[in-house]
């Protein structure tokens, strides 16, 4: 079986940063599904764990966003058959997307899009998970149309992966957006998600949420920078109020900043339920709501960037290089056939 293997310890410039190799087909276990993979996206995640890689012999298999058609069904699953058309993000803990075939635990799939191509919908599995985990769950929004209208949102980086998705989740819910952007394709970008109001984030943020005339907002979602933002975001978070970061802190945060409003803070990983085996059937069942939502039109892919040559370890080193360069808008998908040498 065809994979890619990708090696920490050397330069992304150099070609055997990631390299085209062959495995043994992988095994499936009780609740596990064999997928055929059609189309990948990258994450920063994937990028993360590349870099962290120490000194190996034998390569990583990244990949946490995959398409794919399943080949073979467990003993224990039943909710799939042979020939379905899925989606996911998998697990760190396992060998990713970047083969020809995955076993992945069947709790953390989907049925796709029908609405999509492979392409199309390989752009949302990590992303609506993050974003659906930590509006929904952490944040306490509810998950219904319209079921948060009248409260206000804030989205610090709109224009990447999460916040794209976040946006168009949110205002499906009710809420009022605003998101943060800079430059002018990425205000037009969280514009054409469904951004309320746009922001700069490169600007001092008060004065922009003042002229807007918003006094606190129920959620602030941090997408960059949780060092930076953090103390702006204590100031504008609404009395018993959420804030939440992806981004893992450099310095301590000053939580006390947060005490006389009862306000929360909230983590988002959205591995951590697969890392430490917890309710892993609530992703399958939020990407299969998404799923839904998407076939009702009632949010879209976040796919801007298409490299459509082939899943091969140049073509997802040069998605990692769009990746890593941190301006990216929207989400890079490399897509079939696979055919790495």
């Amino acid at each position: 079986m065809k994979v890619i293997e990708s090696f920490g310890t050397t330069s992304l410039d150099e070609h055997a940063a990631m390299v085209d190799a062959t495995r043994p087909t992988p095994v499936v276990n009780a609740h596990d599904l064999r997928v055929a993979i059609k189309a990948v996206s990258v994450n920063p995640v994937d990028t993360k764990l590349r870099q962290s890689l120490t000194t190996q012999t034998i390569g990583k298999i990244l990949g946490y966003d995959a398409v794919g058609q399943v080949l073979e069904i467990g003993s224990q699953v039943t909710d799939f058959k042979v020939g379905d058309r899925v989606y996911y993000a998998g697990t760190t803990g396992r060998d990713g997307a970047n083969a020809a075939e995955q076993a992945v635990d069947s709790r953390l799939v989907a049925h796709a899009p029908k609405s999509l191509t492979d392409t199309q919908a390989a752009a949302l599995p990590l992303t609506a998970l993050t974003a659906g985990e930590v509006l929904f769950t952490k944040m306490g929004f509810d998950m219904a149309a319209n079921g948060n209208a009248g409260q206000q949102l804030l989205i610090i980086n709109g224009a990447g992966g999460v916040g794209s998705i976040a946006i168009q989740l949110a205002r499906w819910s009710g809420l009022t957006v605003t998101a943060t952007a800079s430059r002018q394709e990425t205000r037009a970008w969280v514009a054409k998600m469904g951004a309320h109001h746009i922001i700069n984030h490169r600007e001092a943020l008060l004065p922009q949420v003042q002229g807007l005339g918003v006094d606190y907002f129920d959620g602030i979602l941090i997408l960059h920078s949780t060092d930076h933002y953090f103390e702006t975001a204590a100031k504008l978070v609404k009395p018993f109020g959420h804030v939440a970061s992806i981004v893992e802190n450099q310095q301590p945060l000053p939580m006390g900043l947060l005490k006389n409003k009862a306000a929360s803070f909230d983590w988002e990983y959205m591995f951590a339920k697969s890392d430490y085996q917890v309710d892993l059937a609530s992703q399958g069942q939020l990407l299969e709501r998404i799923s839904q939502l998407v076939d009702e039109h009632a949010i879209e892919t976040t796919l801007t960037t298409t490299i459509d040559s082939g899943i091969n370890a140049d073509n997802l080193r040069a998605a990692h290089r769009l990746v890593e360069e941190n301006k990216m808008v929207g989400k890079v998908v490399v897509t079939g056939p696979f055919n790495g040498e």
